[in-house]
């Protein structure tokens, strides 16, 4: 490797260090109960830890090494666009072209193959049409409502009723059995904890 492209590729995961700066609406609890904001790399390396745990569970399991490589790419855009929360409506329909201009910088910070490598990931978890995407996208909807459960259940407090997770959810327990179970006990928790918002009308 030339000093060139090692000092791109430094300079890059500095870029990426940023990542730990990304607050999300999700909370988390320490040992010591109290909560604070979680990020977005620690979003990442949970939705990793959740493929891991749940690829054996699914019949005929993607590739797991592509799983991981997209997680791992799939929220870099949040260095420049910031973490967009699901049922904001206002943001929601600038996301993607925020987003694909975010691409643009982080990605291009790279020697152009590893930029053209990391930016085809993130293409195709956000595409959704391949196998991988799929359950990445499962993974990544489970780890984001998991985190509603065990953090602080942050629907309510945002006024968000059950009906209104359902678009969001639905897709990824329908990518297979396993994520209908998974997704199926966290709605019975947050209901037995009070954590949606109760509906209007």
């Amino acid at each position: 490797m030339d000093s060139t492209r090692l000092a791109a590729l430094i300079d890059f995961l500095a870029l990426a260090d940023r990542l730990k700066h990304v607050e999300r609406r999700g909370r988390t609890r320490g040992p010591d109960g109290g909560a604070r904001q979680e990020n977005s790399a620690e979003h990442c390396w949970n939705v990793a830890l959740v493929a891991l745990l749940l690829h054996g569970e699914v019949e005929d399991p993607p590739d797991l090494g592509h799983v991981l490589a997209m997680i791992a790419a799939h929220d870099l855009v949040e260095i420049e666009a910031g973490d967009t929360f699901a049922y904001d409506e206002a943001h929601l329909l600038t996301q993607a072209a925020r987003e694909r201009a975010a691409a643009d910088v982080v990605f291009g910070a790279l020697p152009p193959d590893l930029g053209a490598r990391l930016r085809g990931l993130w293409e195709e978890f956000e595409e959704g049409t391949s196998r991988e995407a799929s359950f990445a996208m499962a993974c990544d909807r489970a780890q984001g409502f998991l985190q509603g459960v065990i953090g602080t259940g942050h629907w309510r407090d945002a006024g968000i009723a059950e009906a209104q997770t359902h678009g969001r959810m639905n897709p990824a327990r329908a990518v297979a059995p396993a994520f209908e179970a998974l997704i199926a006990a966290l709605y019975d928790r947050a209901r037995a904890g009070g954590m949606f918002a109760t509906p209007s009308g």
